[in-house]
């Protein structure tokens, strides 16, 4: 018969192996929940990319038409690269918040710069009768609306994953594992953002 030192011995083995196989579990689920955050975040990447490589085309579009408006032609054209150096840092790591914050802001920016420009054009008829204007401006409303629905995919990922890390048990794992803070939700701060300017040419 087996002593009360060995039971004791293999009820420990077995409670250790359980806490191993939990914390497996848990680790596992944190890198799945990570990944597809960071896989929501490369496809706002594509279509904020498409975006921003349809600015240039449209000011030089309107350039022709709006000759006295350089100041606000040259601030898309700023607002646009500060943008893409915001989503290049975010996207070498989509749960910096630091990151995330930074391009929320420079989009914001970018929208404001966008509606200025968008709102100077219904003073040219020239320019809104160009057909070249409107094709730019229709896949600029159709990109607005691809990001529109990227970033709530994006945003449902991270709070998944946020939610899951923030319960027991994981709660007292993720730190270990690197996954101690939490991700950030992208929110834009220009409502012309969130929605896409509706410019009639």
């Amino acid at each position: 018969m087996p002593s009360a030192a060995i039971i004791i011995l293999i009820l420990f083995g077995l409670f250790a192996l359980v806490i191993v196989f939990v914390v497996i579990g848990i680790y596992n689920r944190l890198v799945t929940l990570k990944n597809r955050f960071e896989n929501g975040f490369s496809q706002i990447e594509v279509q904020l990319q498409r975006r921003y490589d349809l600015i240039p085309s449209l000011v030089e579009t309107v350039k022709g038409y709006m000759k006295h408006e350089r100041e606000t032609l040259e601030a898309v054209i700023q607002a646009r690269n500060q943008a893409v150096s915001g989503l290049q840092a975010a996207a070498g790591d989509p749960g910096n918040a630091v990151a995330i914050s930074q391009l929320a802001g420079a989009e914001g920016m970018l929208g404001g710069a966008l509606g200025k420009l968008f709102a100077l054009s219904e003073s040219y008829p020239d320019l809104k009768a160009n057909q070249n204007m409107a094709s730019l401006q229709e896949e600029l409303t159709s990109t607005e609306n691809k990001v529109s629905f990227a970033r709530q995919a994006f945003n449902d990922s991270v709070t998944s994953y946020n939610t899951y890390k923030q319960t027991f048990p994981p709660v007292f794992v993720a730190g270990m594992f690197g996954h101690g803070n939490d991700a950030s939700l992208l929110e834009f701060e220009s409502e012309q953002i969130k929605d896409a300017p509706k410019i009639s040419f």
